[in-house]
């Protein structure tokens, strides 16, 4: 096996990450304990739906009695962007079992796609299922601890927002952006720099018109295919190694 692509590898890479799924997680255990749920049942929606904005809005639909449809179609919607991160991994898995894939795209989160992708500039463009699917694992271990340590000490912190936990993911995607960035050698750093603008562009100006749970899809769409255009008109020169 690649040692990059090996399982310790995975762990080290996984880590810096961690500090992000901590905030997060311990911001919705406090929610969830706050709304009146027990820390076995915050738990248990961070077992089973493993959704961070959809449980948070999960969470705020049963306190206020709303449908299980409602509840189920909202979450659905917040998290139909992983059919697209999915479709974009899925290539590399060819060799990989149905069951594998399954795993690594039920387990799948905008962070460990983001570490893939990061992952593949420094790989020749390969990944392999024991580093993604370590990767998946500790994020869901790590993300169900904090929602636990949260929940239970969801009793003694009246306003979550005043510790600034729900800007740790925030954080973290700034890093796994940097890193990208600075690692990617394929692509002109004029281009990448462009199609980050471009990209905050659509996201301030769509929010204005496109509801939120649709924005990351409209936005992501519509980014690649402009960045598309904008690569081959020009950048013709430009190859990518993955």
């Amino acid at each position: 096996m690649d040692h990059q692509l090996d399982q310790h590898t995975a762990v080290k890479e996984t880590l810096p990450t961690v500090f992000g799924y901590l905030g997060i997680g311990i911001a919705f255990g406090v929610v969830g304990r706050a709304s009146g749920f027990s820390p076995w049942l915050v738990l248990f929606m961070s077992l089973f739906i493993y959704a961070g904005s959809a449980q948070f809005i999960t969470v705020s639909l049963l306190v206020s009695h709303s449908p299980i449809i409602s509840i189920v179609l909202a979450t659905f919607l917040v998290n139909a962007r992983m059919i697209l991160l999915s479709l974009t991994i899925a290539p590399y898995f060819k060799q990989a079992s149905l069951a594998k894939n399954i795993f690594l795209g039920t387990l799948l989160t905008d962070e460990s796609f983001a570490l893939g992708m990061n992952k593949l500039n420094f790989t020749q463009g390969r990944l392999n299922f024991p580093w993604f699917n370590t990767v998946n694992l500790l994020a869901y271990a790590t993300w169900n601890i904090a929602t636990l340590i949260g929940a239970l000490i969801g009793n003694y912190i009246a306003d979550p927002q005043q510790l600034g936990l729900d800007f740790a993911i925030i954080a973290m995607f700034i890093g796994l952006l940097y890193l990208q960035v600075s690692a990617d050698r394929s692509l002109a750093l004029s281009l990448q720099l462009l199609m980050i603008g471009l990209t905050l562009a659509l996201s301030y100006f769509g929010a204005v018109f496109i509801p939120s749970n649709l924005l990351i899809i409209v936005v992501t769409i519509v980014g690649c295919s402009c960045g598309v255009f904008i690569k081959h008109r020009f950048y013709p020169g430009q190859t990518t190694s993955h």
